[in-house]
């Protein structure tokens, strides 16, 4: 069975703010306060609830449950019921979500839209509590619709919706990872119906006609390339070969370059080493890309080059600086000629900026916490370290004017 578990939240004596941020969290609240029959009760449930009486919650589809600590040395078990969504309701949320990728994106991001449940509603399914929900009993003798026990479990579940809402549509029935998973499926069912469409009608010559002309009619225009790349399918796990969230991965990187190439915005394919790919997937993938990035797929790609994951998060931020170049400004020093490196300087304390001392093709401030970088490519690549630290890391974009590129790192 779908289950979570949340720990107690900590007292929080005499405090008066909501228990909820989100407005789906304060519609849960509502929904508990128009049903109560009692506001004393109501009260009194806020003070437990303030106070740390409920300890921890369970959640499964349907059914919130937790031991809740009253007045009297026995505690009671409380239990809120809420009504799960029918097969039909589900298949009919989920046509909505994958219908707007955003809906998926601001789920993840623990966000639930208004246009979402508005969306749902519309389609005949119900996501916040509708009339006589949320439903309270308690192993308590008092018969009060909900008791101060009941009350404040509900409380309390306001605050877990508020970090986090897939326990609502857990409470409906599903589970996050099944949600996904499905969402998944039918993103790609779609995706494949897309790509197919209508075909277009083939050109045709005939055979005689082929042979007997010598100039040939001109080849049909290509398709046009669609705004996005193509996500990929669900690959299957199997035994022996490799893991599907692998495949995925790699085929998502596949389309992205794919996609480039047919907009134009990558040139033809350059030789890259095992390290500089690593170092291209982890600067440009959207599943890994950023400086603090530890995720296991991270910490596995930067291992299997040889690297920690730290150097290899300082090299994709090289590389979003400037490619292969870039990647060049981080992993080497060079002496420049004389001329634009040299120029660079004179320019620079005309501008009024940090005066910087060269040391090959490097400029660094007294201080040590501003660098610019000369690359082989004519650019400025800017870098920033904490102060008494050699820990440079590249920061900001690069630029063939040096005043532009440091004034980018002081006052960006």
């Amino acid at each position: 069975m779908n289950r979570r578990v949340y720990p107690p939240f900590p007292p929080r004596p005499g405090s008066r703010g909501p228990f909820a941020e989100s407005w789906w969290g304060r519609a849960w609240v509502t929904a508990l306060e128009e049903s109560s029959l009692d506001a004393g009760r109501l009260s009194r449930g806020r003070t437990y609830a303030r106070a740390g009486n409920v300890d921890q919650i369970t959640v499964t589809p349907g059914l919130i449950t937790a031991v809740v600590h009253g007045s009297r040395p026995r505690p009671y078990t409380s239990r809120i019921r809420l009504g799960v969504l029918t097969a039909d309701d589900w298949d009919r949320f989920l046509d909505v979500v994958a219908g707007r990728p955003a809906h998926i994106a601001a789920l993840l991001d623990k966000d639930m839209p208004h246009e979402l449940v508005e969306a749902a509603a519309s389609a005949g399914v119900r996501l916040l509590p509708g009339p006589g929900e949320p439903a309270p009993q308690c192993t308590c003798p008092d018969d009060g619709h909900p008791c101060k026990h009941a009350a404040a479990l509900c409380y309390q579940t306001a605050r877990i919706l508020d970090e986090d809402p897939f326990v609502l549509l857990l409470m409906r029935g599903r589970e996050e990872d099944d949600l996904l998973d499905e969402l998944s499926r039918r993103n790609a069912a779609r995706a494949a119906r897309n790509r197919t469409g209508t075909p277009r009608p083939p050109v045709t010559v005939g055979a005689r006609a082929a042979l007997q002309r010598t100039e040939h009619p001109p080849l049909p225009e290509p398709l046009p390339a669609p705004d996005v790349p193509a996500q990929p399918p669900v690959f299957p796990e199997t035994e022996d070969g490799p893991a599907a969230e692998t495949l995925e991965f790699l085929a998502v990187d596949a389309s992205a370059r794919a996609h480039a190439f047919l907009t134009g915005t990558e040139s033809a394919l350059a030789p890259l080493t095992p390290w500089q790919d690593a170092v291209r997937l982890a600067a440009g993938h959207p599943l890994l890309a950023g400086r603090h990035t530890v995720s296991r797929r991270f910490t596995g790609l930067a291992g299997a080059t040889g690297g920690t994951p730290k150097e290899l998060a300082r090299a994709a931020a090289a590389w979003r600086q400037g490619g292969h170049a870039g990647l060049a400004v981080l992993e080497e020093e060079w002496d420049p000629p004389a001329g634009d490196f040299d120029r660079a300087r004179s320019v620079l304390t005309a501008a009024e900026l940090p005066r910087l001392t060269p040391r090959r093709n490097r400029l660094t401030n007294v201080s040590g916490v501003v660098q610019l970088r000369y690359g082989r490519d004519g650019r400025w690549y800017p870098y920033r370290s904490d102060r008494g630290r050699e820990d440079w890391w590249p920061e900001g974009p690069a630029d063939a004017d040096p005043v532009s590129a440091l004034t980018g790192l002081l006052y960006g």
